[in-house]
């Protein structure tokens, strides 16, 4: 039990559940983490962004891939005990740990994250049917002005959408986005965070956001995980982990102790 009262460390609710598989999406009001932690980690996302290679525009990327990769104390924050019950209420006991990323958008210069599903960016690393919950955790309160993420509910259900190139790609994340006609922007919902506060989606749920104009950044730490039973294609390039539980589909876990790092067992 966390030595702060207010932290939330129960398991999801009934009602909480009900509206993620509706929805593919969920906020649950924090602190989720105990508030050392989210400094702890806002800490080292701040050393990390500032020995991360600049982008080929010269810029400080808004993305760190992986950050447990390179440093075993980013698995404390992975498997936290209140994080991995928040998963285990949605897809049961048995927990792979499938990627972690840092995310930002800089005041004022923080670029547009055009339409997409996380899913088609992985569809040729994981078997299906494709399972993947991402949890962002806010290292800086999320608005409307600063870029916020946006979802379209429902949209976890329909499968993979077709894209097509941006129009102006050196002022977007990514080079290419949804058809318009493929999706309902005016459904979608802004996800207003506090620091301290999570949001969750599906893999397959069409999200987004837009440029950060104002003067506030607005920053995340990306856990991803699956249920075990999911079965991650073998890369010698990409290590995923067991979390909590047994594995189910036959995938092949690395182990996070720094001294074997990516040892296979």
């Amino acid at each position: 039990m966390s030595g702060y009262p207010n932290v939330v460390t129960a398991n999801l609710s009934a009602h909480d559940i009900e509206d993620y598989n509706r929805d593919g999406y969920l906020i649950v009001k924090g602190p989720v983490v105990e508030p050392a932690t989210v400094d702890a980690i806002c800490r080292f996302a701040e050393d990390a962004y500032a020995t991360s290679p600049l982008t080929e525009s010269g810029e400080t990327p808004q993305l760190i891939n992986c950050p447990h990769w390179g440093n075993p104390i980013v698995f404390d924050w992975l498997f936290d005990a209140a994080v991995l019950d928040i998963i285990e209420s949605l897809i049961g006991p048995n927990i792979g740990l499938f990627a972690s990323h840092f995310l930002r958008k800089p005041s004022g210069s923080g670029k547009r994250v055009p339409w997409h599903e996380d899913s088609s960016y992985w569809r040729s690393m994981i078997e299906a049917p494709m399972r993947i919950v991402s949890i962002n955790l806010a290292l800086e309160p999320w608005t409307t002005a600063n870029g916020c993420l946006r979802v379209i509910p429902g949209t976890h259900a329909n499968g993979f959408s077709d894209y097509k190139e941006v129009s102006n790609p050196e002022e977007q994340v990514f080079p290419a986005e949804i058809l318009a006609e493929q999706m309902d922007e005016s459904a979608a919902v802004d996800l207003v965070l506090d620091r301290g506060d999570i949001s969750i989606h599906e893999a397959q749920i069409v999200h987004g956001s837009n440029a950060n104009t104002s003067d506030t950044g607005r920053s995340a730490f990306a856990m991803r995980y699956f249920p075990t039973s999911v079965k991650i294609k073998d890369n010698p390039d990409f290590s995923i982990y067991l979390a909590r539980g047994v594995d189910l589909g036959g995938n092949h876990f690395a182990d996070p102790d720094p001294g074997r790092h990516g040892e296979r067992r």
